[in-house]
């Protein structure tokens, strides 16, 4: 399904959402964000969803903003646009860190400056050797805003996150794979062959599950030890009163019927 700004297919479980301004390299223009968030609300309840993989068309990952229509033009239209147009690309990076589905960013081209926030926003990256990251806002002079400090930050090294952003030199996914930005890094002709076999991986796992633990590393990452172990106790409880037949027959056919071992593989969720 193709929108202006957004194009989408599902297959097999997964949903392959990709921004869809390639003449533009994919920069995210105020459309794009809004048009974003629909496709988001559109896929995260369907029950043909399981895995949304974001990826862009034509040789870009993402740009970043439109200096042009989010920025500029944005700009001349006062402080009120401006908050709008970064409410609502703030807004759709913070719904794919909580979505409730798995999420995987397969970075097949230049991923830039505001890329970096819906980036960081999916639970796995995956990206291709010849992929070209970087923080580009140092060369035009500005600060890299939309969570991308944070990002940098919270990933990689105090000292390369400090280089990446005070050179905005390119870094290719080899690089980046390296310093943590995502997860691998392979030739492009084998990206979505990957990346389709670590979606397909998720499938099999309990959803209910998959959201816990998900929303739990990225919770306890800024919590003491202590507070750590009251929030996961919590949410445990929370996922079993959730899903309590599908917990109850994963330890079935572990003790029961002794079909699966945890540690080799998932129960099987069709019985």
């Amino acid at each position: 399904m193709t929108g202006e700004t957004v194009a989408f297919d599902i297959e097999k479980g997964i949903a392959w959402v990709r921004f869809n301004r390639p003449d533009k390299r994919n920069c995210m223009n105020p459309a794009l964000n809004r048009r974003m968030m629909e496709v988001l609300d559109e896929l995260e309840f369907r029950d043909d969803v399981g895995v949304l993989v974001l990826s862009g068309e034509g040789s870009a990952w993402s740009a970043g903003m439109d200096l042009k229509e989010y920025f500029r033009e944005t700009e001349a239209k006062g402080l009120g646009a401006i908050r709008k147009a970064q409410s609502e690309a703030y807004g759709w990076w913070r719904r794919l860190r909580w979505y409730g589905k798995p999420t995987i960013a397969m970075v097949n081209g230049w991923c830039f400056g505001g890329g970096y926030g819906p980036l960081f926003a999916c639970d796995l990256a995956f990206a291709a050797d010849e992929a070209q990251f970087a923080l580009s806002e140092i060369n035009w002079g500005i600060l890299p805003g939309g969570g991308a400090t944070k990002v940098v930050a919270d990933l990689l090294s105090m000292r390369d996150a400090m280089y990446h952003a005070l050179t905005g030199e390119l870094i290719d996914g080899r690089k980046a794979a390296a310093w943590k930005l995502v997860n691998e890094s392979l030739p492009l002709a084998d990206l979505k062959v990957r990346v389709t076999e670590v979606a397909t991986i998720l499938l099999k796992k309990n959803p209910i599950a998959l959201k816990a633990t998900k929303d739990a590393i990225r919770r306890v990452a800024e919590m003491t030890y202590d507070n750590a172990e009251d929030y996961l106790v919590r949410a445990q409880e929370a996922a079993n009163s959730h899903d309590n037949e599908g917990r109850k027959e994963g330890i079935r056919q572990f003790i029961d019927e002794k079909s699966y071992k945890p540690g080799l593989a998932a129960y099987d969720k069709a019985r």
